[in-house]
This record gives structure tokens, sequence and C-alpha cells, in this order.
């Protein structure tokens, strides 16, 4: 067998374009056409797609859905304003996402405001007496200052016994219908408070010792204001305070309560 000319002053006709080129110049493309280098493609990468398969279902390490705890939120800076002779009081809250009925309490008030003390805003005390899983009378060292109905709650944390719950919060949400001089009565146990407009899983009534510590809440009102707007709508509806009512009157009007104060759910361990 002869061997093949290279070509050197051969010209090669394209398959593509018809032209003639150098037989050089000359390239095999992917379905088998010569063409000149000047006209070659590749070949098109959708035309070789990648298999697919099913995409997984199932996820490592799953957590199952919840409904995630209340947090706490700052106050204006001296958010509390009294009214002289008055059980009324006005929180100031910047854009304040609560609701009305919601039950909040506070927490970390500096200062007393227009004869309102501390404790008064916080409502804080603790239990006198004993108390198992069904009581529904409860009776605390100092109710006074306890709104008439509302929810309280009764903090606890599991002793350091050794068992998987050793230092586990059992804090106890309890709605109650009446006062009776540092009683609480018509007690719901196990209960839990609104919230942001959310009730959250209900707590678990357990006993309490003599000594523990409780805590009350109010139940609060959204304050609307408008405000101009230079689109549309005209206006628009902001809630930059609330307002709730004491169990006694003010002394007198007066704005304060201090720096970074708290307002959260009556249960903030839940």
């Amino acid at each position: 067998m002869s061997n093949l000319s290279k070509g050197k002053y051969a010209l090669f006709i394209s398959d593509r374009s018809g032209l003639a080129f150098p037989y050089r110049e000359m390239v095999r493309e992917w379905n088998g056409a010569r063409v000149h280098t000047s006209e070659f493609e590749p070949k098109q990468p959708q035309l070789d797609p990648k298999p697919y398969t099913a995409d997984p279902q199932g996820l490592p390490h799953p957590r199952p859905a919840r409904v995630e705890p209340a947090t706490v939120d700052f106050l204006d800076n001296n958010p509390f304003t009294t009214i002289g002779s008055s059980t009324l009081v006005t929180v100031a809250q910047t854009n304040s996402t609560m609701l009305t009925d919601d039950a909040v309490r506070f927490q970390d008030v500096k200062s007393p405001v227009g004869g309102v003390t501390t404790n008064t805003l916080q409502l804080g005390t603790t239990l006198n007496g004993d108390i198992t899983t069904t009581a529904n009378t409860i009776v605390l060292n100092d109710a006074s200052i306890f709104p008439t109905s509302g929810f309280v709650v009764i903090e606890k944390v599991h002793a350091q016994d050794g068992t998987i719950d050793a230092g586990k919060i059992e804090d106890e949400t309890i709605q109650y219908t009446g006062v009776s001089g540092n009683s609480l009565t018509g007690c719901v146990r196990g209960t839990a408070a609104p919230f942001r407009g959310v009730v959250p899983p209900n707590t678990v009534a357990r006993s309490h010792s003599s000594g523990a510590k409780v805590f009350g809440s109010y139940k609060i009102t959204m304050i609307e204001t408008s405000v101009p707007y230079t689109g549309q709508p005209a206006t628009l509806t902001q809630t930059n305070s609330f307002k709730f009512n004491l169990k006694s009157n003010a002394t007198s009007t007066d704005t304060g309560g201090g720096l970074e104060v708290l307002v959260g759910p009556v249960n903030v361990r839940a």
C-alpha cells in the first residue's frame, strides 16, 4: 500500500460552508463533519443532559415543629405615665407588636412613678404555704396589688436530684378569677396566657413550696394613633403605646420608670 499524501498544497471542501480551505487546517466536529478551524463549533451541552433522579425527601438530624416561646422587649425610656387619682397607666413602646387583651409582665422597672412602686408595676410576691397540683385557691404573702383577675406564674426549678430532670425549669402559669384578701381564687391550673395575640402551649400543674416566687400580669389595651403620610393612604395607623389599669389609684401625674425596662409574657421561661 502506497503512502498517503500529507496534503501540504491540497485544499479541502468544508462540510459546513462548502468553501475550500487548506487541507491541514481542517478539523473534525463531534458529528463527524470536517470543517475549517474558523467554523468549528463545540457540541451543545444540552444535547447531553445530565440524568436527574428524584430529590431526597429525608433530612439528617430532624427536629419536630414547635411553637417558639415568646421573648421580652425593651420599652421606651421612662415608659410609664400615670394620672393623679386614676388607675390608668400609659406605657410607651415605639412600633409595639403587642395586641389588645395580651397579658404582659414588666421587669427591671428602675424607679416608682406617680406614687406607684416598682413592685406594683412588676407584680411580684411569694407563696404563703405549700400548694398541691389540684389547689384552686392560692395564698400569697401580698395580693393587694394584683388585678381582680388575670394570670400569674409560679417559678420552679426541679431539684438537683441526679435525675434527667435535674435543674429543669418547671414554671406554671395559672389563671385566676378573683382576689380575696391575700388569696387568689377560682384558679385554673396549668394554663397559658396570651401574648402578641398567641396563646402558647399549656404549662403543667405542679406542687409548689411556700416561698416560691409569684409574678402577676396586666391585661393591656393598645392605643392607635393616625399620622399624616405623603403617599396613599393619606394617613398611617401606628401603635406606639398601650394602657392598663392598676388595682389602686396613682397619687400624682408623672412619667418615669427608668431605662431599659422590659415587657414580656407572664411566663418568660415557658
